[in-house]
């Protein structure tokens, strides 16, 4: 029975990161969620007590889990540039995606529930541009990433990664090389 209840929960969880990236907290309803999971609006209520509360709950595991991932660059091996690679084809696959997406629409839109709020208040980006810092210098210190103050080249890249995920239909995700061009040398 636990394993039944812990796979109907992830299936809830991850429809809802996928309407909850589309259409923000606001445009969102319980029976969107419930619809894309294939479960009942009723079964929802068996797992979360309200739509902000599963909000919630998905910004704080994308918080950890993009802090962690960022964190995992520094040991994964390759040059800098195949660091910025990795980040980059992660950020912008179809399974991490949702999550920067659910990330931009917390920090971006109206009626977020103050506990996500919150969480996001104390993962600010200067904390993203932190961990890729290390990563960037060294690059430009190899002649892989173009001179420049590597904070302002981080936050730029970051800024056209989310708005390549923002765009949305009807626009492609442009080739990993493609946007790589912005930093590589």
């Amino acid at each position: 029975m636990q394993q039944l209840y812990d796979e109907r929960k992830e299936q809830i969880k991850k429809a809802a990161i996928r309407v909850f990236s589309r259409r923000g907290i606001p445009g969102t309803k319980i029976s969107m969620i419930a619809q894309e999971a294939g479960v009942s609006h009723g079964l929802f209520y068996h797992y979360y007590t309200s739509k902000e509360d599963l909000f919630t709950t998905l910004i704080q595991e994308a918080v950890e889990t993009s802090l962690a991932e960022f964190g995992n660059l520094h040991q994964a091996s390759g040059t800098p540039l195949d660091k910025i690679r990795l980040m980059t084809e992660a950020m912008l696959d179809e399974s991490g995606a949702p999550f920067f997406m659910l990330m931009h629409q917390a920090r971006n839109s109206e009626g977020v529930p103050e506990a996500a709020r919150k969480l996001i208040e104390q993962h600010p980006m200067s904390l993203y541009v932190d961990q890729l810092l290390p990563i960037f210098k060294e690059g430009q210190e190899k002649g892989e990433i173009v001179q420049g103050h590597p904070e302002q080249l981080i936050s730029a890249y970051l800024t056209v990664l989310s708005g390549v995920m923002v765009i949305g239909e009807g626009y492609s995700i442009p080739p990993v090389d493609l946007l790589l061009r912005m930093v590589a040398r």
